[in-house]
């Protein structure tokens, strides 16, 4: 099982690195830590509240579901961050700088992934005819946060797991 858990640790460092590399382009642009802000806690607060002050059809049920979401998503992504407490990349390679400096030292799974795939996944159902434009606002997200260095492949991907997860739950709830 060890070896089984090297080999996975190994391409996610690979990947991570070749993601690093590939994505300098857009570090370099500052589009990277533009897309990383937009899915910072505030911006969703702003954003539902823009809706609902606007009466976009839906706007209501969707605050009720993205409250109880985050409600779900905050203390499970906080738990499970510094109960895991695995290192970011700048601390398992002291050699490495990341582009920004993150919130806190631990990084599986992403905060960034959760949160942007919970929005998604619950603001896909509530406004379907923007739901493309939603996860692909997500992917950016997540991959933006390896881009600038601050979280291994494998945390964005349990993280969007994650969001994606506490969506799907808090969609079944009957809400409305």
């Amino acid at each position: 099982m060890t070896n089984i858990l090297k080999s996975i640790r190994r391409f996610d460092e690979f990947t991570f690195y070749w993601l690093f590399r590939f994505t300098r382009w857009w570090r370099d642009s500052r589009l990277a830590i533009w897309v990383s802000r937009s899915g910072d806690g505030p911006y969703y607060a702003a954003l539902a509240g823009v809706m609902v002050a606007v009466a976009v059809e839906g706007s209501m049920i969707f605050l009720q579901r993205a409250l109880i979401g985050f409600a779900i998503e905050l203390p499970l992504y906080w738990w499970l961050k510094n109960t895991l407490r695995r290192a970011r990349p700048a601390l398992e390679r002291l050699s490495f700088r990341p582009v920004i400096t993150p919130a806190d030292r631990f990084s599986f799974p992403s905060g960034h992934a959760t949160a942007a795939f919970l929005f998604a996944g619950l603001a896909a159902v509530s406004f379907p005819a923007y739901a493309l434009f939603f996860y692909v606002w997500a992917s950016l997200v997540a991959l933006s946060r390896v881009a600038l260095g601050v979280h291994f492949p494998s945390d964005i991907l349990a993280g969007a797991l994650l969001g994606s997860l506490i969506a799907y739950f808090t969609l079944q709830l009957p809400i409305g």
